[in-house]
């Protein structure tokens, strides 16, 4: 599978993804058409679906346009929001499955940070689309969930393979990291991370995808059990992880 980053707005990424052993593509989160409609054009591509992870305007406002340009495309999107999804065909929750040519595309619930989020795994492409969940070296602010969701969502993510690449939906990475550091400054894979971000920003060059290994050694809202982090915020150490993740999120609210 090829996957095509397409930022759109100040600072979201779209991704085009194209299978090319059916000619079959998708857009994930089109936020806005035309810069969608030009990489298809330079590629020669169609298309074929639209995921959305969610129903937020800068994930799903250019669904129509698209709609209107490929009348063919199907719009997938998660069945616990329907219908604040603009256009949606199809629906898919928990444990689905549905298939892009030969790959299979597995569904998780993610809600937190709305209620009805949801993420897309490519296990075949080793590839994962988060949507605003996870970002690198962060998770989404709790729009419409809680502490408690966002974490059994987060935690979803954890026993997959370290090799997935997770294509979150923000160009976020830099400011993560910023307050990543502040609350786990002794972290060294984290600190090398904070270096070779801060050097492809200093060169306006993307710092996503990232990939799970490095997320799960070094983003703190899959960390909460961490004792280091646990104690810089002060959080009891037999509170459980949500209570954690709870603090986490409130101080990167405040930072």
């Amino acid at each position: 599978m090829i996957v095509e980053r397409v930022p759109c707005l100040r600072d979201n990424y779209v991704w085009v993804l194209h299978e090319p052993s059916q000619q079959l593509t998708a857009v994930v989160d089109p936020s806005e058409s035309e810069p969608v409609i030009s990489i298809l054009n330079s590629k020669g591509y169609n298309l074929d679906y639209i995921f959305n992870t969610h129903h937020h305007w800068d994930h799903t406002g250019g669904n129509m346009e698209l709609k209107a340009v490929y009348p063919q495309a199907k719009i997938i999107g998660p069945r616990a929001d329907q219908a604040r999804i603009p256009g949606i065909d199809q629906s898919y929750g928990e444990g689905d499955s549905f298939k892009f040519g030969p790959l299979d595309v597995k569904v998780f619930d993610t809600p937190g940070h709305t209620k009805g989020h949801i993420t897309f795994w490519i296990p075949g492409a080793d590839a994962l689309f988060p949507g605003d969940t996870l970002f690198s070296l962060g998770c989404g602010r709790l729009f419409e969930g809680t502490p408690q969701q966002m974490w059994a969502s987060l935690s979803k993510f954890v026993g997959l393979p370290d090799s997935t690449s997770v294509f979150c939906a923000h160009e976020y990475t830099q400011s993560n990291a910023r307050f990543a550091v502040h609350i786990d400054p002794h972290n060294q894979t984290l600190a090398a991370r904070k270096q070779e971000i801060d050097e492809l920003r200093s060169q306006n060059l993307p710092t996503v995808p990232s990939n799970l290994g490095q997320e799960k050694a070094a983003n703190p809202f899959l960390r909460p059990s961490d004792p280091a982090i646990r104690k810089h915020l002060g959080v009891d150490a037999d509170a459980e992880d949500w209570v954690a993740l709870k603090a986490i999120r409130a101080a990167k609210d405040n930072f």
